[in-house]
């Protein structure tokens, strides 16, 4: 798979098949746009921390980019016009579930706090495994969820998908130097709240996930039949993600923002069947084909 987010890919593969489609081909279209949408998947499920809610702003951005696709003026960069439309929608759409329910870091840490703690012995760990990390990836999510949406979309782009400053600024047409302090208001929040309350990052902290499994499942927050996060992958974020070869600020928060490239990088191949339906529509054959004199 290549990684459309790192700084060595190329659009030559993608004009190619943008063409194709333009003349009416549906598997170019179909093959272009899976190129891209596992990544704006896992940034949307990463983004609102609801697997149904991503599916469904996958979806919406995907039909954008559909009925935008003649606009595309081929002289130009398709990489950083296809994210700009994705991360304008992300930072402009409406309020979801997780979002509603999350408004600072002191809330949530209140709310870690009230879940009672069950701890486990070593025996009950092994059969709780998968809920517990199950456990984990949903409170790292809430983590998340604090931030305000540009905030949180700049530490998703940069920290856990390692995406080059450059881009990233390009991509949500901000200076870098805006990017940059933005990066590191949120690096800081986020670091400081986890090195308050996490046993992930500061093992003094009484908060672990083992001990808070079964109380997150009381309280509904997981449900082990039913897993949101730990579930339809086979590789996780880091695997995917490009080597980041910047200097570090603190070697400390890069072993917390570490944690969440560990996250899995799902692949929803199959429940993501909407594609195959969407670009065999009629309407989608009007709007993406034009005269090619106009070209």
């Amino acid at each position: 798979m290549e990684n459309p987010l790192s700084i060595h890919y190329r659009d030559k593969s993608d004009t190619e098949l943008i063409i194709a489609a333009l003349e009416g081909s549906m598997a170019s279209l179909e093959a272009l746009l899976a190129r891209h949408r596992n990544f704006i998947y896992n940034i949307a499920l990463k983004m609102v921390a609801d697997v149904n809610d991503a599916e469904d702003i996958t979806q919406e951005v995907l039909i954008k980019v559909i009925t935008k696709l003649s606009q595309f003026k081929q002289e130009s960069n398709f990489r950083t016009w296809l994210y700009r439309i994705t991360f304008n929608h992300f930072l402009e759409m409406k309020r979801y579930g997780r979002e509603l329910a999350t408004v600072s870091f002191e809330e949530a840490g209140n709310s870690l706090d009230n879940i009672p703690d069950h701890p486990l012995s070593a025996m009950e760990e092994l059969e709780w495994k998968t809920a517990i990390e199950e456990t984990k990836l949903t409170c790292m999510h809430g983590m998340l969820l604090c931030l305000d949406r540009e905030q949180r979309l700049i530490f998703i782009l940069s920290e856990i998908f390692n995406v080059n400053h450059t881009i990233g600024a390009e991509m949500l047409e901000i200076s870098k130097d805006n990017y940059r302090q933005k990066l590191s208001r949120a690096r800081k929040d986020l670091f400081r709240f986890m090195q308050k309350k996490c046993g992930l990052v500061n093992q003094s902290n009484p908060c672990r996930c083992a001990t808070k499994t079964k109380g997150f499942v009381q309280a509904g927050k997981v449900d082990p039949f039913r897993l949101q996060f730990n579930s339809d992958y086979l590789r996780d974020i880091e695997s995917v993600a490009e080597t980041k070869i910047e200097e570090l600020e603190n070697v400390m928060q890069e072993n917390y923002a570490a944690l969440f490239r560990k996250h899995p990088f799902q692949e929803k191949e199959g429940k993501l069947q909407f594609m195959q339906k969407l670009v065999n529509e009629s309407a989608i054959h009007s709007l993406i084909q034009f005269d090619a004199s106009k070209r």
